[in-house]
């Protein structure tokens, strides 16, 4: 069961995307982000900029509200 805490971005991703090399899960993790209505817009009021390296509980919780959790 994945567990909401605070993840670094690449390990977020890899979480998400676990068969691809940590930067290309980065890349296309980060389109899904990009691609989502809103959610960018509402990570950034709740602090998330494209210059953080980890997302908070709180982001990590949003982010699996609107793109489920990462199965394995």
């Amino acid at each position: 069961e994945f567990k909401v805490k605070e993840y670094g971005r690449t390990e977020l991703a890899q979480a998400y995307c676990p068969d691809i090399a940590p930067e290309s899960a980065w890349k296309k993790f980060k389109r899904w982000l990009d691609h989502y209505p809103g959610l960018n817009g509402q990570l950034q009021q709740m602090g998330y900029s494209p210059h953080s390296r980890s997302f908070t509980p709180r982001q990590v919780r949003l982010i699996v509200e609107c793109l489920g959790a990462p199965t394995d």
